[in-house]
């Protein structure tokens, strides 16, 4: 086989994201544009994503975050030899611009498209900085709009969910968090540099679904969420001041210790010596550091991406993309569309 460029375009939410990635004789990837272009500032200040609005600013950005893709890696685009696009799950307006976009180019240059699933893309986005990932592996997906346990036996197309968010996802409770603490949108950061101020043993917030007869490998948030908000509301009622610091570490930790003693019971029992965590949480300080710590004890090799890489960006696509050309999968059929609730054992459409 002979080198390709793969180009990738993610459009699930509120990024608009382009990546290109070289796949070599050998397998390898090498990564050479990934451009965004976020909208996230104009959703700000209704404290959380606007399908109507993510759709209009994929339409602006698309073409420019095109042309800025094809620039930095130094390509036409007749110079692709395949495309790949996110097709769901997401907003289904916002993956429909991208789903058009991808055709349209496409069939511009006459190439093959693949309609794929933006939570392998997340767990694909990993071998762009890591190189090929052990089969099997265990992947915990945690982002803003899922939290999930996966088992990925084969990246370009057996992904099994062992476990699941059934209320918030971990980043949802992080953006209705910070509303409490009157904190910015998206509420990740932010909770993360307030904690590192605060005591994590200062409140003991609870941890949903960890009794013994609760799913072992299932999530739950809400219960938490509600907590903090109970917790501010009752030292505002008595007219005491609210410690930002300590709600914000206490909170965190709560969300830590649950993700990852839930993924460390998982890869024990599934006998899974490699997890990767993945999505836009994966890039909080103190999930990744307990996740270490926790791994390193139970002789769990762990695999973070780096911050860019762990939010959406069409270089997870293209990287999937690539795995699937590398695999032989037939492109899909011309047909396809957006499909808003995609499972994440469906690949590739």
């Amino acid at each position: 086989m002979t080198d390709k460029i793969i180009l990738g375009i993610e459009s699930s939410c509120d990024e608009t994201g382009v990546g290109i990635v070289r796949l070599g004789a050998d397998g390898g990837l090498e990564l050479l544009a990934d451009e965004v272009a976020s909208s996230v500032e104009q959703h700000a200040r209704f404290g959380g994503v606007v399908p109507e609005v993510a759709s209009r600013a994929h339409l602006e950005a698309m073409v420019p975050t095109m042309g800025r893709a094809l620039h930095a890696a130094g390509i036409a685009l007749t110079d692709v030899d395949a495309f790949a696009v996110t097709a769901g799950p997401g907003l289904a307006g916002a993956l429909l611009v991208g789903v058009s976009a991808a055709k349209a180019y496409a069939a511009a240059v006459d190439r093959p498209l693949y309609g794929v699933n933006h939570l392998a893309g997340h767990v694909a986005a990993d071998t762009l900085q890591h190189g090929p990932l052990p089969q099997p592996c265990l992947a915990l997906l945690v982002s803003g709009g899922h939290t999930q346990l996966l088992l990925v036996e084969d990246i370009a197309g057996k992904i099994t969910e062992i476990g699941s968010t059934i209320d918030d996802a971990a980043g949802e409770a992080y953006d209705k968090v910070a509303r409490v603490l009157d904190l910015p949108y998206p509420g990740g950061p932010p909770i993360d540099k307030m904690a590192k101020q605060g005591d994590p043993n200062a409140i003991a917030f609870p941890r949903g679904l960890t009794g013994p007869r609760d799913a072992r490998f299932d999530f739950s948030f809400s219960g938490l969420k509600t907590a903090v908000a109970r917790w501010v509301e009752a030292r505002e009622r008595d007219g005491e001041p609210v410690p930002v610091p300590d709600v914000a570490a206490s909170f965190q930790e709560a969300v830590a210790d649950v993700l990852t003693a839930k993924a460390v019971r998982a890869a024990t029992e599934l006998g899974v010596d490699t997890m990767v965590i993945s999505g836009g949480v994966a890039a909080n300080s103190r999930l990744s550091g307990l996740a270490a710590e926790r791994c390193a004890a139970a002789g769990i090799s762990l695999r973070v991406p780096r911050p860019r890489l762990c939010t959406d960006n069409g270089a997870m696509i293209a990287a999937l993309g690539a795995h699937l050309v590398a695999a032989g999968a037939e492109p899909s059929p011309p047909d396809f569309g957006a499909t808003p609730g995609l499972p994440v054992d469906t690949v590739l459409l």
